[in-house]
């Protein structure tokens, strides 16, 4: 997308039209040196302009800023320089490059080397300093190439003056391509990779143009080519900032690092390039003073390598210490702790188990790993397990915890608390990591909590709250399930505590406990209410056998009981109400009212009858 936008910005189309204008206007001896240095002043101008816009930016971070800033002053020297040559070329002074334009571009150049080396290359410690030595390095090859190919004869030439100026805006134009592409590498640079590289085609081009026009043409080259090698340089370099202005966008911290990550080849390229550059001049034969300045550039780059790499392998020596104490103290981590760490596939294979697997699951890791983890899931908690694994899979990286029952190597079945993480996109990991800690006294406490809640701790029966609890359950089965309630209430209890104690009636009550107990089926609950009075939960129970049931129950209490080596005995009044699930509360009324009316026309026969 930023590249349809960058190839339709009618700036860069501009550019693209005057260079492919000047080829004609240029070589048909059309527009000579006066139009040459005008388009070059224009061009310059325009560069101030672009760069300007860089520097404010929204999306421009503030080293970038810094950055852009010099090159607008770097721009503004350009501009002076070229309009002063300008104005040398109307008067008809201008067919020679004056000093005064020369050290007006170098300066602007040097200050752009200085925001190059002064931009933040990110990295600390060994890391900045083997991208210094790189730097140095790659510009020390540039350095001796320079001097053979073309420093050395423009110094031993008869115009210094020229040859000098010549010279020095060839290395600062250079450097500041080195530093271009050094700023590309290390992941911080102020601008894209694609724009940085075009720039630095550019800036080697306004360099090198006139020199390679040289070697390609010979000594007497048309001075219309040699404007179009001036000027073409040139607009590449507009045309770069544009492209820049126009892809600029917020920063992207996992980009920048990525691409910082990358090693640089150019340390190398230059050490290769200059040991072939000495081998070319010994076969020159005597040595001169071309052939002195490769070989010390040779040693000096050989040294500059090996110092890069003693920083290197004392990194990396540092580097191995530290994974070998991590190493031992992750080793010592898990072999010691009392978690069990699993990793295992997606199918629930175990593919690495923590020596823990001994202490908690009584196996030894390798009677683990290759097996599947359903193998020990006890069958109740199948479900739970089927839960945990489709919550993961629809939330990849995330931790879940769980409660489950694995199967120890005695046959037993131990809770374990679960943590589980999917870190199958990990490279590392790829699989599901759990860490199990044994939950079975947690969990046998928790369970005996319960009951302790939910029971009745004399009788073992459920209490009020588990019966409630049970009602609201019975609230969600169908409509057309009956559901029934009895409440029953001992009588001549009272006389039994009263004449024996409390101890026997206590025995009294988990006697009717247990008798009650045995004449239920599943899924129906007896329930001590307080005191003498119980209740009993019948769901899927209607009237007929409901009343049917509560004779049973009072037949069955008042038959007599051993307590203490005496035959007590005691009677019971059952109230039944029936109805439909969800009217537990009313039921629960209904029937004691019932109780109680029982309990009154007991007492009313007894007074007649006596």
């Amino acid at each position: 997308m930023g590249r349809r936008v960058a190839a339709l910005d009618p700036v860069l189309l501009v550019l693209v039209l005057v260079g492919l204008l000047m080829v004609p206007l240029f070589l048909t001896g059309l527009s000579g040196n006066n139009a040459s240095w005008t388009v070059q002043t224009a061009v310059d101008v325009l560069d101030v302009y672009i760069a300007w816009r860089l520097a404010r930016h929204p999306d421009v971070t503030g080293p970038a800023r810094k950055f852009w800033r010099a090159v607008i002053i770097a721009c503004c020297l350009s501009a002076v320089g070229d309009t002063y040559q300008t104005v040398l070329s109307y008067a008809g002074h201008g067919d020679r490059i004056s000093v005064v334009q020369t050290a007006f571009v170098v300066c602007g150049m040097a200050i752009v080397v200085g925001a190059t080396l002064r931009h933040p290359l990110g990295g600390e410690g060994r890391q900045r300093l083997r991208l210094w030595l790189d730097a140095a390095t790659v510009l020390t090859g540039v350095a001796v190439f320079l001097w053979y190919f073309l420093l050395a004869d423009e110094l031993s030439g008869h115009d210094a003056i020229d040859r000098l100026g010549a010279a020095a805006t060839t290395v600062v134009m250079l450097l500041i391509a080195f530093g271009v592409l050094k700023l590309i590498f290390s992941g911080t640079a102020p601008f894209n990779r694609f724009a940085g590289v075009l720039g630095c085609v550019g800036l080697a081009g306004t360099s090198l143009g006139a020199s390679v026009a040289g070697v390609l043409f010979g000594d007497e080259v048309d001075p219309q080519v040699m404007f179009l090698v001036q000027l073409f340089p040139c607009l590449i370099v507009s045309a770069t900032l544009r492209l820049q202005l126009v892809q600029t966008r917020p920063v992207d911290p996992d980009r920048d690092r990525k691409v910082g990550q990358r090693p640089s080849v150019l340390p190398y390229l230059a050490v290769i390039a200059t040991q072939l550059l000495v081998v070319n001049a010994l076969r020159d034969g005597e040595p001169d003073l071309r052939t002195w300045g490769v070989a010390i550039g040779a040693v000096a780059i050989t040294a500059l390598v090996l110092g890069r790499q003693l920083s290197a392998v004392r990194d990396n020596e540092h580097l191995l210490t530290e994974l070998d104490q991590q190493r031992e103290w992750f080793r010592a981590l898990v072999q010691n702790t009392s978690d069990l760490t699993l990793v295992v596939t997606d199918d629930s294979v175990v593919q690495y188990a923590s020596p823990a697997a001994e202490r908690v699951l009584g196996l030894a890791p390798s009677e683990l790993v290759g097996h599947t983890l359903h193998e020990r899931t006890h069958p109740g908690d199948m479900a739970t397990v089927q839960r945990h694994v489709a919550w993961q899979t629809a939330n990849p990286g995330r931790s879940l915890a769980a409660q489950v029952r694995w199967r120890h190597a005695d046959g037993t079945y131990r809770w374990l608390d679960l943590i589980s993480t999917d870190l199958s996109d990990n490279p590392n990991i790829q699989g599901v990591v759990i860490n199990a800690r044994d939950a079975s006294e947690t969990r046998a406490l928790h369970d005996e909590l319960e009951r302790q809640a939910t029971h009745d701790s004399l009788t073992g029966l459920a209490n009020r709250m588990l019966l409630q609890r049970r009602i609201d359950e019975s609230a969600g089965a169908a409509d057309g399930t009956p559901v029934s309630m009895l409440l029953i209430d001992l009588d001549g209890f009272k006389a039994i505590n009263d004449r024996h104690g409390h101890h026997a009636g206590d025995q009294v009550l988990m006697m009717v406990a247990e008798r009650l107990t045995g004449l239920l089926g599943a899924g129906e609950v007896a329930a001590r209410l307080g005191g003498d009075e119980f209740a009993v939960l019948l769901p899927d129970i209607g009237p007929e056998a409901a009343a049917t049931l509560a004779d049973r129950i009072a037949t069955v209490i008042a038959a007599p009981m051993m307590i203490n080596e005496l035959w007590l005995t005691v009677g019971a009044s059952v109230g039944t109400a029936s109805g439909r699930p969800g009217e537990g509360d009313r039921l629960l009324r209904e029937a004691d009212a019932a109780m109680y009316q029982r309990k009154h026309d007991r007492k009313a026969r007894a007074t007649s009858l006596g």
